[in-house]
This record gives C-alpha cells, structure tokens and sequence, in this order.
C-alpha cells in the first residue's frame, strides 16, 4: 500500500487586514478545500490533497484558483508556496513574490533545501545561528552532511534531532482546521502610517482596554497576550508574553500589552497597523487571583466596574481612560 503524496500550500497575505476580513479569507478558502489553518497575522495553509481529485486540477493550478479567489473576493495581493509538507511550503512562500507561487516537488525537495542558509529552517533563532555559524555550518545542505553525533554535541540531542529532520525537509504536521485555542482580538488599521512613538503607545493603550471591556463583558479570563504590528512595507512584527497571572483588568493588560510594544524597539517605524490577541482564555471563574493588600488595587477595580456600567447603559464611549480622551 503506498501513501499519497500531500500537497500543501502557503499562502501570505500582503494586505493589512482587520480581524474581521482576516476571518473572512479563511471562511472563503473553505470552498478551496476544507482542510484550512489560519496561520495568524498574515497567511493560511491549505491541505489541497483530497481537492485535486474533487476539481480534477494539477496542485499548482489549485493555488492559483485560491489565489484569484482572494484577489476577486476580498482584492487581497498573495504569495504562495507548495510543497509536500507545511514547513516547506512556508519556506516556500518566503521565497515568492506578491503574486507568484515557488513550487517544491518531492523529488527536488533536497536540490532545493541545500543551498539556503540555515537560518531559513524554522526554529533557528539568532543563538543557534551564531553557534552553527562559529563551526563554519551555514547552509542547510552542510547541516545533513555532518554526523549526527557531532551536531549533538553542538546542540543537544533534542534539538539536534529534530533540525536534522528539518533540514531534510520532513514535518509531518496535519493542516488542522479548527482554530488552536479560543481567543479575542482587537485591531486598528491606522488612517496613515505613523512615525510617532506616543500614538504608538495611545493607540497599544486603547487594544488593551477594548480587550479587557471584552473579557469582563464574556466573564474570562486571559492567561496571554500577543501583540503584531504590521509596517508600511507591508511586514509585520510578533510579540508574545504571558501575564504574571489571569486577568480581566484592563490596567494589568496594559502594562503587558505596552511591555511587548517596548520590547519591538520601534523608534520612529512606519507602523500601518496594530493587532492584540488575548488568548489562554478561561472562564472567570476558575481562574485565580492574587490576593493584594494595596486598597488602590480594590478602589481601581471598583472605578472599572462602575465604568463597565456606564459603558452598558450609554454605550461604549461613555467612559474612557483619561490618556485615550481627545
């Protein structure tokens, strides 16, 4: 019995989108194929195996059906890459013009892997670069010449093991559609690219207390945050912390939240728009909370729920933090 060969492609959107139209992208590439992941902020997979059959298409004619549907639908610019797996596929649609897709057949998996630099496997961060780098390995195809057991001494036999698979390009991660975990968003697209740092942090400040008057409103919690930024150039940048604990408290997501913007050092960047994720989410009342003796702790919850009342009885601009009012 012989297995199918999968055919997995990577789509990257070059488009600033909102939470909502990034969900609508997803929705619309169902009709593609069911297998759809979300890949958050700016790309999704798509497991085209079983839909070849189903339009009686060649993989590469797929992508491009998927890519003009974004095009037509949503007026979305794309890049893609195809491959057998998901990590070759991301790797791929790096490697893809906005409008072109890089194709990787199983038989020049290895022709195409060994000359790109290392640092294009996923999971090599700046350390283990700089590591591989110091023993002269810096491309992929120098990483599956060298011995196992001396890449282990390099870098440990977990992590050895499994950057040898991937330099071999193997990943046998399933395209899962349902979403990773429950979460809450909130973005804003800017109306013109912003250089000033402080309508970068008025405008982390404001996702943050939309975020937290959401949670209070559904009575969760959130165990994590993840703030993307996204650039005129259309790049973006990631950052992911988790809170000292569960929380619904606007104030505490809020120094999470400007933590992580802190920590992109952006200076004077050209920043298009922000995303805050909340997620880890759980119902409030499972989750814990530390206890505190600071009777301000008390009096600023109980300013936040009299304003979560006011917000319920005149509408969500009634109240708001005093560094948010115009």
């Amino acid at each position: 019995m012989t297995t199918r060969q999968r055919h997995i492609a990577h789509l990257h959107l070059h488009d600033v989108l909102s939470e909502a139209q990034y969900n609508d992208a997803i929705e619309r590439m169902s009709g593609v194929t069911p297998h759809v992941q979300a890949v958050r902020p700016d790309a999704v997979q798509l497991d085209l195996t079983s839909a070849l059959r189903y339009f009686d298409l060649r993989p590469y004619d797929m992508v491009q059906t998927a890519m003009i549907r974004l095009k037509l639908f949503y007026g979305l610019d794309s890049s893609a890459g195809l491959a057998g797996n998901r990590m070759l596929a991301a790797m791929a649609a790096d490697e893809s013009a906005p409008g072109e897709t890089t194709w990787v057949p199983a038989e020049r998996v290895a022709d195409w892997l060994h000359p790109r630099p290392v640092t294009a496997l996923p999971g090599i961060g700046r350390a283990t670069a700089d590591t591989l780098h110091r023993y002269g390995l810096h491309t992929i195809g120098q990483l599956t010449d060298l011995p196992s057991a001396t890449l282990q001494r390099l870098l440990g036999a977990g992590q050895a093991r499994l950057l040898t698979e991937r330099a071999r390009g193997h990943d046998p991660r399933p395209v899962v559609p349902a979403e990773p975990a429950a979460h809450l968003a909130a973005d804003l697209v800017l109306s013109r690219d912003c250089l000033d740092p402080a309508q970068h942090h008025r405008a982390v400040l404001g996702l943050a207390n939309r975020i937290g008057q959401r949670l209070r409103g559904e009575r969760q919690f959130a165990g994590r945050l993840t703030l993307t930024v996204r650039y005129a150039d259309r790049s973006s940048s990631t950052r992911t912390r988790a809170l000292p604990e569960p929380t619904d408290h606007s104030p505490a997501l809020a120094a999470t939240a400007l933590g992580l913007l802190t920590s992109l050092g952006l200076q004077r960047a050209r920043v298009r728009a922000f995303v805050l994720r909340a997620d880890d989410l759980r119902p409030a009342g499972s989750a814990y909370r530390q206890l505190s003796m600071d009777p301000a702790d008390a009096r600023a919850r109980a300013v936040e729920a009299a304003a979560d009342r006011a917000r319920r009885r005149f509408g969500p601009e009634a109240v708001r933090p005093a560094a948010l009012a115009d």
